[in-house]
């Protein structure tokens, strides 16, 4: 079996980074997916069918037979309420006071899609999450920084200070940063975008 083409079908810089980590070759194509939450879905499948209506948007767009494209999605929940991207620095702030001192979800849903069989593949990765006790001094200078407005649940726990918010983690960390790596490359393996 020959070795496959891999699109990203994300903008995300931290998946871009994440992909490089374990050596991957691949190209980026980004697509505008209607990401509205769907009534009465559950938070694992909202993520998922995020991740497999960006798999197929790209995968459209390709013209090859030989690649595999790779979406993903990931939301953060808490008290069954979804956390997306903040479009404010108050609703940035209101998010993070909300995480302190909480332990929270982070669910990310990958889909894997193969444009010579059409096949694709959805499955997600759930990691909980626990916050230290935030004061709001520290949290508006996270803010200021820039950083919460591009990632689910306003913080990045690889940032320098999503780093330090984070007292205790349970399950995969990669998940958290937008992919959960040994899944995805199983995955991968599977469909022969490796070998």
């Amino acid at each position: 079996m020959s070795k496959k083409r891999i699109v990203l079908a994300s903008q995300s810089p931290r998946r871009k980074k994440l992909l490089e980590q374990i050596g991957l070759e691949f190209d980026i194509l980004v697509t505008d997916v209607n990401e509205d939450l769907i009534k009465g879905m559950s938070p694992s499948k909202f993520a998922e069918e995020l991740a497999k209506r960006k798999a197929i948007a790209a995968m459209q767009k390709i013209d090859d037979q030989n690649s595999i494209v790779i979406g993903a999605d990931t939301i953060v929940i808490i008290n069954e309420q979804i956390l997306g991207k903040p479009q404010t620095t108050n609703e940035a702030f209101e998010m993070l006071s909300l995480l302190s001192n909480n332990t929270h979800s982070v669910i990310t849903g990958v889909s894997i899609a193969d444009t010579a069989t059409n096949k694709i593949i959805t499955k997600h990765k759930k990691t909980k999450v626990t916050f230290r006790k935030l004061y709001p001094e520290e949290i508006r200078r996270y803010i200021t920084s820039g950083s919460p407005m591009d990632k689910a649940g306003a913080y990045g726990i690889q940032d320098d200070f999503g780093a330090v918010f984070v007292s205790n983690i349970e399950g995969c960390y990669y998940n958290v940063v937008g992919l959960p790596l040994e899944m995805l490359y199983s995955e991968l393996l599977e469909m022969g975008g490796l070998i």
